[in-house]
Order: structure tokens, then sequence, then C-alpha cells
């Protein structure tokens, strides 16, 4: 989800998004769904989360919503309705939601800490639950990659890329508990549960992280021009592994923190 439809680049999204891919399947089975719900998946992106709820919801229906257009074509293109006739995706705000109250649950993975307006998100959210639903949200939380963070500070004055980049302000909301405890119940919601988990976000090499980088760190690479975007990241990359070296293996790590909001209806 993001506040530009027209900066995703939704194939590469795709290619390079499997540590979000795996904490959404941890995600999805803290639901313990029954199998019959709706549910309403926020910042839906190239639909693949979406398609695995749809499995798991064989007499329910899911719904993908993201402000993207390059990625609900290319979720409607892969998973489409005679290969999952209980899904659906449609081009939307999360803090423009507007849709029937008609949902059991409100589920969204890595894409929230994309939207500035949280309270917008969940009167949304709120306005489309049925009496008892529940949401589960899961996004970046304070702290979130905060060493690929310092490594890209420390870079962006080095080189050409300058000019461009020296008054770009943070892009994303990495936000706290206590944020969510305040908005929950003023948007109709009886808080269960709202933490920051640690995570280690795996790559296989470093052009795993680079491809990381690539497609979600964009608000710094699109202020550049294109010849200077590879060279950019790749003294990115390199400024992190000096200090968080691969593993013995290739790998690369990064110390992410999620924030997770558990919370029903009132």
């Amino acid at each position: 989800m993001t506040t530009d439809c027209q900066r995703w680049n939704a194939t590469d999204y795709a290619e390079n998004s499997g540590a979000q891919l795996e904490w959404a399947r941890e995600l999805i089975a803290k639901l313990d769904l029954k199998g019959d719900e709706a549910l309403l998946d926020i910042g839906c992106g190239d639909g693949k989360v979406s398609a695995r709820l749809a499995r798991v919801l064989p007499l329910g229906r899911v719904h993908g919503i993201d402000l993207s257009a390059d990625m609900i074509q290319l979720a409607r293109e892969r998973f489409d309705g005679r290969s999952h006739p209980n899904l659906r995706f449609q081009q939307m705000d999360a803090a423009r939601i507007q849709l029937a109250r008609g949902f059991d649950v409100a589920f969204s993975t890595a894409a929230l800490h994309w939207v500035a307006d949280h309270p917008a998100v969940l009167r949304g959210v709120r306005a489309c639950l049925k009496p008892g639903g529940r949401l589960l949200f899961q996004m970046g939380g304070r702290g979130n990659a905060q060493a690929v963070y310092e490594a890209l500070q420390t870079v962006v004055p080095q080189g050409d890329w300058r000019p461009h980049l020296e008054a770009v302000a943070f892009p994303y909301h990495f936000l706290t508990p206590a944020q969510y405890e305040a908005w929950l119940p003023a948007c109709g919601f009886r808080l269960r549960r709202a933490e920051l988990i640690p995570k280690e976000m795996r790559h296989p090499d470093r052009e795993g992280l680079k491809g990381w980088l690539r497609t979600t760190w964009f608000p710094y690479t699109d202020r550049l021009p294109e010849e200077m975007r590879d060279p950019f990241l790749e003294a990115v990359v390199a400024r992190y592994l000096e200090h968080h070296p691969p593993a013995a293996d290739g790998r690369t790590r990064v110390q992410m923190v999620r924030l997770e909001i558990e919370a029903e209806t009132v």
C-alpha cells in the first residue's frame, strides 16, 4: 500500500517479497479462521497472500484492496475468478475504505506503515465490519530496519545523488502500541493485543537484499535519475554489509520490528 499508486513495480515486488510472504503465513495462522468468514485484506499487493487466505476460507470470501493499480492488475492476472472464485480485488485507498458492512475480519500485513492516517483506516474498517467483527494487522513498527536506514543516511551525503536526496523526509510510518491503544477505542474497537515483535528478514544473497531495497525503498530511488539508482543501491548495500556481513552461506539478515495489532468491534 502506498500514497502514490504510480510508484510500485508490481512484478519486481512479487519477485522480492519472500520474507513478507513468510510473515503473512505466520499471521494467517493467528486468525484461527473457521473457513466461512468474509475477510478484507488491506494492502493486498500482488495478491499472493489474499489467494492463500481464499484457500483457507473455502466457504467464505476474500476482498483484497490496494491503492496501486499495477498491484491490482497483477493480482487479477495471477489469481483470476476461475481459480479463486471466492476472491476479488479492488483498487482502493486504505484511508478511504468505502465498502458495505459485510466483513467478519479485517486483515493487513506489511502494508499499513505506508499510510499516514491510521484513524481513518480504523474508521473505514469499523464501518464495514459486522457486529462482533475483528481485525488483525501487522506492519513495520518503531525501530523497523533501523540499521538499513542508518546505512542509507551515511551514503546519502557521499555521492552525486546528494542534491536529490538530502531533503527527502522519512517516508514510512513506524508506529508504537501506545498510538494504537489510543486510536482503537476512539474508532469503535476494543483492544485485544498491541505489541512490537522483533523479526529477522533473510535474503538468499546480496542481490536479494538489493532487490528488497529496490522494491520497497523507492521513495528514495524515485528521486534519482535512472542512471544513479543502481549505484546508489549498491552503495547502501555495501555500507550495510560492512557492518552486518552475510552469514557463511551468503544469506543476508536485517533486523526488523513489526507492530502487531489485534482488536474487536464494540
